[in-house]
């Protein structure tokens, strides 16, 4: 018997409003503004029953990827190490865009606020033992953009 072969179906862009309504339904603690083009949302994660409290916000057009900030409190370094896993030590690095890791045919509510979650813990290990365990490409510090690939 012949495999029955299937279109390869794409998976459609969600839209802003798509995304609100994901999230609102996941995470309906989070204010959210939004018009046409451009979405952000404010909101609290705590990553552990023991962990901090951190308030974040979540910026996203369709023209870029969604970017993430810790509002409060604010993030510490150790030993005077940059923190590892951020862009210009303002925005959570959660993934790489040319590995194509968060698509805009995925939902923020099921990738990036997992991924903020988890991105956190890192963050309070690291400030223990100063030793990052997530995964992940960065930019090692005083190269001239070579990425390293963790694992």
């Amino acid at each position: 018997m012949k495999k029955k072969e299937f279109p390869n179906y794409k998976k459609k862009v969600v839209t802003i409003a798509g995304q609100r309504e994901a999230m609102l339904n996941a995470y309906p603690e989070f204010k959210c503004t939004w018009d046409k083009n451009n979405i952000s949302w404010i909101g609290e994660i705590r990553p552990t029953p023991i962990s901090d409290s951190y308030k974040i916000c979540i910026f996203y057009s369709l023209e870029i990827p969604p970017k993430v900030k810790v509002l409060s409190p604010s993030l510490k370094t150790f030993n005077n190490q940059p923190i590892p896993h951020m862009y210009h030590q303002k925005e959570l690095c959660l993934f790489y865009p040319p590995k194509k890791e968060w698509t805009r045919q995925d939902l923020i509510a099921e990738t990036i606020i997992p991924w903020t979650s988890e991105w956190l813990y890192f963050y309070e290990v690291w400030q223990v033992t100063g030793e990052w365990n997530g995964e992940g490409i960065h930019l090692v510090k005083g190269t001239r953009n070579i990425l390293v690939e963790e694992q």
